[in-house]
């Protein structure tokens, strides 16, 4: 299927999604820090605390189930729109310093990031085709520079406006302003073509990207949730694991958008994936055998795996799908299977802490991910674009 050519330049296309995607992931990491002020105000236990962060990712997955089928039906390019109105929307709701209207607010949030990841990924193919890889490297470093940001400031923020409330609908504000440069961007493109928004569960390579998803999330929200406990367990202070936390989250940045842009040059998706997964594996097995010496490598090892890897496997299904559609419902389909292992996997880490009284079960469960991971890697290759196509 030969791809639609804007009506304005890819450039513009694509800064408009940079827009967008700052807003996808800002939203939700400025809560974990107010978490505990949200607490001693409103009085939730620790589980229903957890709940509103569990409960947007949740909802996440099912934005990305259902992403493929409303594209198809308003059209991606104004429906893309209108998820991240939905995040600002959320953001808004969240303002309201009470506990339903933030769980609700959350959930909202968290659908409207579900469905505008999914309908990414088929605006890129429709109109960025040519360069999938340095696209999709681009906005999804937009998505962690808004998290970085959003988590950095949250708790200045609470004080400086005078409510986590406050602090937390603010993110409302940019997500508006990008809808508001988005809007004209996408009525002047010609809309996608139309194709079917059935989810791809018997194709096997769309199966062989659930596998894929399913691992580099786990190995993300894994290590986002329990890198700083493991090591304040190692006697390590909050600060100081914290800043261990941070180190790991930059590290990301740089990794996301420059590994998908050299796999693009000469598309060898697989040597780059192993590479990264090897980066990602050697930091968690070092972090587990030896945390003391080493912990900064660690963790920056730890980085580029799970940055790199989480816009490589977008990018293999830009080149291997053979449209914007089938792009799109194979994206929904992996995202919305590796976000909802994303949101049980921390929980489950939990419980074997608990149960076993140290970190060392709960860290295996990272490795497995790994190894799936790793298996889908070896299946996927590196065969040409649309090799995986069914008539």
């Amino acid at each position: 299927m030969t791809s639609v050519r804007p009506a304005v330049r890819p450039w513009v296309v694509l800064l408009g999604l940079l827009a967008l995607a700052a807003n996808l992931r800002a939203a939700l990491a400025g809560y974990p820090p107010l978490l505990e002020t949200v607490r001693a105000e409103l009085g939730p236990p620790a589980g229903v605390a957890g709940l509103v962060q569990a409960g947007a990712v949740r909802m996440m997955a099912a934005g990305s189930f259902a992403g493929p089928a409303v594209g198809a039906r308003f059209g991606r390019e104004p429906a893309l729109g209108g998820a991240v109105g939905l995040v600002a929307l959320g953001g808004l709701l969240r303002g309201i310093p009470a506990l339903l209207p933030l769980i609700g607010g959350s959930v909202l949030t968290g659908l409207g990031i579900g469905l505008a990841g999914v309908l990414l990924s088929g605006v890129v193919k429709e109109h960025l085709a040519d360069r999938a890889g340095l696209a999709t490297g681009g906005y999804v470093v937009s998505m962690m520079v808004g998290a970085t940001v959003s988590s950095a400031v949250a708790v200045p923020l609470a004080v400086a406006l005078g409510g986590w409330s406050f602090s937390l609908a603010v993110w409302a504000v940019p997500a508006v302003l990008a809808v508001a440069i988005w809007t004209p961007i996408a009525r002047r493109v010609p809309a996608g073509v139309p194709g079917t928004a059935a989810l791809p569960w018997r194709d096997p390579f769309a199966r062989l990207t659930c596998c894929y998803q399913a691992g580099t999330s786990v190995m993300f929200y894994g290590w986002l949730t329990w890198l700083s406990p493991y090591y304040e367990g190692q006697g390590w202070t909050p600060a100081a694991a914290g800043l261990l936390l941070a180190v790991w989250s930059v590290t990301q940045i740089p990794a996301a958008l420059l590994v998908p842009a050299l796999a693009e040059r000469r598309r060898r998706w697989r040597f780059w994936a192993g590479l990264t997964l090897a980066c990602g594996l050697a930091g968690t097995l070092g972090a587990m055998v030896a945390p003391a010496p080493l912990p900064w490598l660690w963790v920056v090892l730890m980085g580029i795996g799970v940055g790199a890897g989480f816009p490589l496997g977008l990018t293999v299904i830009a080149w291997r799908t053979p449209g914007p559609a089938a792009s799109a419902a194979t994206t929904g389909l992996a995202l919305g299977v590796g976000y909802t292992a994303a949101g049980l996997v921390p929980l489950l880490m939990g419980v074997l802490i608990d149960l076993s009284g140290g970190f060392v079960v709960a860290l295996g469960v990272l490795l497995l991910a790994g190894a799936l991971q790793g298996y889908a890697i070896v299946r996927i290759g590196d065969r040409p674009a649309g090799s995986d196509a069914r008539p």
